[in-house]
């Protein structure tokens, strides 16, 4: 077990949030379906090929920071600042996968409610998740995260 003092003490491992976001968004879509794609569009294809890339971001990302030597999960501590790979455009790639995830499936399943699920997540993992690693990041690697957070930006 990690060092609680060598963590970002985040209030929900992501993961999990991002499942309770879908389950949510399912359960509601199966209860009171909500459709929001045109008729025209083929929405299970083009939430498909969303989710698809959202997962290659991800993997890219996790594959990154494995390469690097530091941990994924947010209970480990974090070794060092990776700045190649998709952390050379956004300081967040798994959670912006995550983001983009959601939003395929939304499509996919044409429920807007899994949509609506966005909001809550998104908020979740910003003051949660986010604005705690970014203080824990700080405090560990000082001025050497204070540049790499002053050149990539936090989601695009």
């Amino acid at each position: 077990m990690a060092n609680p003092a060598d963590t970002a003490d985040v209030i929900v491992r992501p993961p999990i949030a991002w499942a309770l976001a879908v389950l949510a968004g399912l359960a509601l879509n199966w209860l009171m379906p909500w459709p929001f794609v045109p008729a025209a569009v083929s929405a299970g294809r083009l939430g498909a090929m969303v989710f698809v890339l959202a997962l290659a971001l991800v993997a890219w990302a996790i594959s990154t920071m494995t390469r690097a030597g530091s941990n994924v999960p947010t209970n480990l501590p974090t070794k060092t600042i990776v700045e190649t790979g998709p952390y050379r455009f956004t300081r967040n790639p798994i959670y912006l996968g995550m983001v983009l995830g959601l939003i395929g499936l939304a499509v996919a399943f044409n429920g807007l409610w899994l949509l609506m699920t966005l909001v809550p997540f998104a908020l979740v993992i910003r003051y949660g998740v986010i604005t705690r690693e970014e203080a824990y990041l700080e405090r560990k690697f000082g001025d050497v995260y204070r540049r790499y957070r002053a050149r990539v930006r936090r989601w695009l």
